[in-house]
């Protein structure tokens, strides 16, 4: 099974109707660029366009990255985040490791990874998994579980 996740405003809506797929709307924005030596606390920062270009549109960080040939960082306990304009956070993604092109602007790793929207209401984890940070766009590959908690009363 495959999962999707990008940015839509009406993500709840889309997910139960395809029953895999999450999306979420963002314009796309620039990655601050990062030359990086072995690190231990890694942070990359991606900003949104302007008029909310002092708002993190994501922020990509690890205890520990390693730089690998070819523009590759080998990342440990990799933390995801992405935010709406107005700095809500929209999604957490956590996982064990990954390896970040930082050229191509993708993570991905065939480890295990969770993830869950702002308020923890909707959690998906599964193994096997990539990001591409340039459309904000998750796949996640393998054994998907999914819980979306009922918030009507």
């Amino acid at each position: 099974m495959m999962v999707s996740v990008t940015r839509h405003p009406s993500f709840v809506a889309r997910l139960l109707a395809a029953g895999t797929i999450l999306f979420f709307a963002v314009p796309i924005g620039r990655t601050q660029p990062n030359g990086v030596q072995h690190a231990s606390d890694f942070t990359s920062i991606e900003y949104f366009e302007p008029p909310h270009q002092q708002q993190m549109k994501s922020r990509l960080s690890g205890a520990e990255a390693q730089p690998q040939a070819g523009g590759l960082l080998v990342i440990r306990q990799l933390k995801l985040e992405t935010f709406n304009p107005d700095g809500k956070p929209e999604l957490i993604v956590n996982a064990p490791e990954c390896v970040y092109d930082t050229f191509n602007r993708v993570a991905g790793s065939p480890g295990h990874l969770k993830a869950q929207n702002g308020d923890g209401k909707f959690r998906v984890e599964g193994d096997g998994f990539l990001w591409r940070q340039n459309d904000s766009f998750l796949t996640i590959s393998n054994h998907v579980h999914t819980v979306i908690e009922n918030t009507m009363k």
